[in-house]
């Protein structure tokens, strides 16, 4: 009995095999050729564009606006990244935390896609989880800040400028209360001999009549005793009428007649009294500090 024969499943070949007929002068060569079955799968650019350009993209260690934008060709840069996100940022654009969801926006129009590359294309490395989150220098919150320290400074020298304008009407002010304080509270004087005399000396002054304290007290010491009432009632003066009269033993004559303006028209008045006799010491003897007995 034959052998029977063993059938075999035929084997699929990713290669199929075939003559290519070449003419070289007058000799034809048949070439073998080999022309693959099965396709490698390659990735097609509009795949990989959608791969490059996603809509949104997760933050991971180490990234940054500026290097998610270039990376990505966001049109308008970080800044327009940082606009499009600040309310899952925050406000610093320096700090943005892993796994946050970021919208990329628009790509920029100079941007070239990304070419399709076969399938030993070296994967993107991934960085190492350990990684910080890079502190970038953000330029919008430097600008920011410079803003408010330059308002701040502004609000500064206005707040200056307010509390030297404020200074200077206190100062106003007190020069203004001197003033009145210095009309309002007149020179007081004591209601005894010394006070006499020298409200008579500030009166004699205004009025430019010569005199001292020394030489006034030294005649009414001689003529009254300090007495602003006394009265000679036996002299010469009296016998005539006008007896003499007060501290310095003025009469009525001449009281009157060198009253000094300003002061009581009574003789037995202190200050009338003296500021009168030295008035007419002043004009006969020319003052009554060279008066040393009776006048």
């Amino acid at each position: 009995m034959p052998a029977q024969a063993k059938h075999r499943r035929p084997r699929t070949s990713p290669f199929a095999r075939g003559l290519a007929v070449v003419g070289t002068g007058g000799a034809v060569l048949a070439l073998p050729f080999i022309a693959a079955t099965t396709a490698e799968a390659v990735s097609s650019p509009a795949a990989a564009t959608q791969k490059d350009n996603p809509e949104t993209y997760s933050v991971v260690a180490g990234d940054s606006l500026s290097r998610i934008a270039a990376a990505h060709s966001v049109s308008g840069g970080w800044k327009k990244l940082y606009e499009n996100n600040r309310e899952v940022i925050g406000g610093n654009p320096a700090l943005i935390h892993p796994g946050v969801e970021l919208t990329l926006g628009e790509r920029t129009a100079s941007a070239t896609p990304a070419t399709a590359t076969p399938a030993t294309a070296t994967p993107a490395a991934t960085a190492p989880a350990t990684a910080v989150v890079e502190q970038e220098t953000a330029t919008p919150a430097t600008e920011e800040a410079t803003a408010t320290t330059e308002e701040a400074t502004a609000t500064t020298e206005d707040a200056t400028a307010t509390a030297e304008d404020a200074t200077a009407a206190t100062e106003d002010a007190t020069a203004d209360t001197s003033d009145t304080v210095t009309q309002a509270a007149p020179k007081t004087y004591t209601d005894d001999l010394d006070g006499w005399i020298n409200e008579s000396l500030d009166v004699m002054a205004a009025q430019g009549i010569p005199g001292s304290y020394d030489g006034i007290y030294r005649n009414i010491m001689r003529e009254s005793s300090g007495n602003p009432s006394a009265i000679n009632n036996w002299d010469s003066n009296a016998a005539a009428g006008t007896p003499s009269k007060g501290l310095l033993q003025v009469i009525d004559p001449t009281f009157q007649a060198y009253h000094v303006p300003g002061t009581s028209m009574d003789s037995f008045d202190p200050v009338a009294n003296i500021t009168a006799a030295c008035n007419y010491a002043a004009d006969r003897y020319g003052s009554i500090d060279n008066v040393n007995g009776p006048y």
